[in-house]
């Protein structure tokens, strides 16, 4: 059989184990597997069944019908909402009393009054919107479906429908094409003249007007009922033979050998006619061959998604459906190809739903459904849109890092304003959240929303990617200035905390968390939140590294080490475990999805091998979390992931990293909270790099997580801090030898276990090393 049994599995009367067998005899010499492709035998019954293509921009599902195809689309800049200001009129003036109250421990009228006085009175609200759906309804011979195959290969980004009907096969193709700026579908049948379907479009809420004229559908609205953007999306048909008809708000084909459609879509959000840009965009892509669309649009995805490559060992399980590899996951087999796909997954889906110039990757990525998708598919800045972003940099994918850090540095403007307007400070601040419009502001319960922390955190990522790439004149240009003012507000915000003179944040809290007060009440609000003085600490001191490789601001380096040395320490409890508060509190939801306290071990390096108390305290931590529930979301469980591959725990990694494709994967892998939320699937692939590789704490470290699973395989391509390409090579769960590639040069410190070399690199220069760590 092609799966190893690693745990007990139920034989008797199981579905899955019947299901299993079937496929197994059914499959195996008619289907051929490759590693990186989900295929399945029959449509989506659902959303979380169908197959995601996108280029950075404009996005479809694929359901995969038979006498019907619905391609639910979606164009990033697809927003309902305009640009508020809702400071509270109050907020300055409540701060110091809230302040107070929070130092004298009276923590439910503090509550009260933030709730009251701080809590921004937004009105509007905005959503991002579904595009809307592409429709075919197809008119099919005469007979019995056979051969019925869905498949996303993630080695095109081009998706599959194939099936027989009668004596006639078809086959239809999908694509999302970055250099043709247009969703492409390619229908052909293996019989002249044997295509007949209808072609329309649909908006939910019924008001986007349909306009048919010769061989084009065009859909317009003004999305959220005058308040949002403009839109407009049109479709062409171009048939090989037979006849195109408009038909009841609809395009007929008739007879047919082969069609292509072309769908462009456009809105006002970026300042252009979205009438005129899918106009052009449309009118460029009918002019090439669908040949030459999908040759461009191969080379394009494949000078990205080509740059990683990772086996982790081979087991045959792509002979099967994906459903049924993750049913079979589910019931405690191990699928090692699995594991390589989800990471690529992964990498695909930011490929996908991020590229320069456009708007970083929402909370579902580019994919949502309806006009009010859950939490309205935004942008949270309180681990979310950050958890997106952990693999870009070290799975080589470090250009889709800039729309995230563009989209920072335009925050920054309203940033200043509620700085100034809610706190009477210096700087940029912002919340827990955002949107495509760049409020700051915060609004809604104190329990989530009294963080000022989230340019602090998000502010890291302007760090990481010069720490990646070395790109002086980015990091003077873009990333300098909003690590500054962040700092600024940072600084400005810190208070003394009259019983110990340490500075600490506050009004704040640890994120989402609530913690029983002395006098038996749920409370949320502290004066110095341990995850807010992780990020501040860190903060100033990438804005300290940042003023020092730029050789500027003396006076501001001063002050910022001046404030990083009176901040509140990482305090340890009296059992053992970091502590989230400035007191140990008893917790009313041990097992909480937000393990804020634990932001100095990943993704900050606070917490190290140089920290060893903090490292065991922080073990501690997770452990803990994990007893009483934790990781129960599929994001919560990536960041776990990540954690145990900090405190280089393969096996508690890797135990995690199947917990999260038994529990929180849907059936086309992307990541369920519940519902759908995509920074699991990215955070899932960060975790695995982390397993591979580490460079965090001033050395690149190898296999530093290594799971007893994967005994044999490699990862090519990955990327350390310092601009280090590295393709790591083991066998028998042992290292076997690495190359280096030094994209910058510079001195390279090398760790494998105990063992430690140090190389001194020439910028372009390759360097092979072997089990040992000896040169070759």
């Amino acid at each position: 059989m092609y799966f190893k049994r690693t745990g007990t599995i139920p034989r008797k009367n199981s579905l899955v184990s019947i299901l299993a067998l079937f496929l197994f005899a059914t499959t195996l010499f008619a289907q051929t597997g490759k590693d990186l492709e989900l295929w399945y035998q029959h449509p989506a019954g659902s959303w979380n069944e169908a197959l995601p293509v996108g280029n950075g921009r404009l996005g479809a599902m694929v359901f995969g019908g038979i006498a019907s195809e619905r391609l639910q689309l979606n164009e990033e800049s697809i927003w309902s909402g305009r640009p508020e200001d809702f400071v509270h009129p109050e907020a300055k003036a409540a701060l110091p009393q809230v302040r107070k109250l929070l130092f004298a421990g009276q923590y439910a009228a503090a509550q009260k009054l933030a709730e009251e006085k701080m809590m921004g009175p937004r009105k509007s609200g905005s959503s991002y919107q579904t595009l809307g759906d592409l429709l075919l309804d197809f008119v099919l011979p005469n007979g019995e479906l056979q051969g019925y195959r869905r498949e996303l290969d993630l080695e095109t980004a081009i998706a599959r429908v194939q099936y027989r009907v009668g004596n006639v096969g078809f086959q239809r193709e999908i694509f999302s094409s970055a250099p043709a700026k247009a969703l492409v579908v390619r229908l052909t049948a293996d019989k002249k003249g044997a295509l007949n379907f209808s072609v329309g479009m649909r908006r939910s809420g019924n008001k986007a007007a349909i306009d048919v004229a010769g061989q084009t559908i065009t859909l317009s609205e003004h999305v959220g009922n005058g308040v949002g953007v403009r839109l407009v999306s049109k479709v062409q048909v171009i048939a090989e033979g037979g006849t195109i008809n408009p038909v009841a708000g609809k395009l007929q084909v008739t007879k047919a050998d082969a069609v292509t459609l072309l769908l462009t879509a456009a809105t006002d959000y970026w300042g252009k006619d979205p009438q005129a840009t899918a106009d052009q965009e449309l009118q460029a892509a009918a002019q090439q061959t669908y040949a030459d669309l999908k040759q461009a649009h191969i080379a394009d995805y494949q000078r990205y998604f080509k740059r990683v490559d990772l086996d982790l060992g081979t087991n045959n399980s792509t002979l099967f459906p994906m459903d049924a590899r993750i049913a079979a996951l589910q019931q405690g087999n191990e699928d090692p190809q699995l594991l390589e796909l989800y990471y690529q997954f992964g990498r695909y889906l930011l490929i996908s739903s991020s590229r320069p110039g456009g708007l970083p990757a929402n909370l579902q990525g580019i994919w949502a459904d309806g006009l009010n998708p859950p939490w309205d598919a935004d942008y949270h800045i309180n681990i979310n849109i950050q958890m997106n972003y952990w693999p870009a940099e070290v799975a080589n994918l470090s250009e889709l890092h800039q729309p995230f850090l563009d989209f920072l540095n335009a925050l920054r403007a309203d940033g200043r304003k509620t700085a100034r307007d809610m706190y009477g400070l210096k700087g940029t601040v912002a919340h827990f959240t955002t949107d495509a419009w760049h409020f700051t502001e915060t609004y809604g319960k104190p329990q989530w929303a009294m963080w000022p922390m989230g340019m602090a955190w998000s502010a890291r990522h302007l760090w990481e990617h010069y720490q990646f790439t070395a790109d002086k004149d980015y990091l003077a240009k873009q990333a300098y200035p909003a690590l500054k003012e962040a700092a600024e507000f940072c600084m400005a915000w810190l208070t003394p905390n009259p019983a110990t003179g340490h500075l600490v944040s506050g009004p704040s809290i640890s994120p989402e968390n609530t913690f029983t007060a002395p006098d038996g009440s749920v409370a949320t609000m502290v004066m110095g939140p341990t995850m807010d003085h992780m990020i501040i600490r860190e903060l100033l001191g990438n804005t300290l590294a940042a003023a020092r490789v730029l050789n500027m601001d003396k006076a501001f380096q001063k002050q910022l080490e001046q404030t990083s040395a009176r901040l509140a320490p990482t305090k340890i409890g009296s059992d053992g475990r970091i502590m989230e508060w400035t007191e140990e509190f008893k917790e009313p939801e041990p097992g909480h999805r937000h393990i804020s306290h634990l932001y100095g071990l990943h993704p900050g390096n606070e917490i190290n091998r140089q920290t060893p108390e903090l490292l065991a305290a922080a073990r501690k931590t997770i452990d803990h979390r994990l007893a009483n529930g934790g990781g129960h979301t599929g994001w919560s469980r990536a960041w776990i992931v990540n954690f145990f591959a900090r405190l280089q725990d393969g096996d508690a990694a890797y135990q995690n990293l199947v917990a999260l494709l038994q529990k929180s994967t849907l059936p086309n892998l992307l990541d369920n909270h519940p519902p759908f939320q995509i920074d699991g699937n990215f955070g899932a692939t960060a975790g695995i790099s982390e397993m591979l590789l580490q460079s965090h704490a001033g050395e690149i470290e190898l296999l530093p997580a290594m799971p007893k699973a994967w005994q044999q395989g490699y990862i090519h391509g990955i990327v350390a801090r310092g601009g280090f390409e590295v393709d790591i090579d083991w066998e028998g769960g042992k290292l076997k030898g690495v190359k280096l590639l030094s994209r910058n040069g510079g001195t390279c410190k090398l760790r494998y276990g105990n063992q430690v070399v140090e190389l001194n690199t020439e910028k372009g220069g390759t360097y092979r090393l072997g089990r040992q760590l000896q040169k070759l």
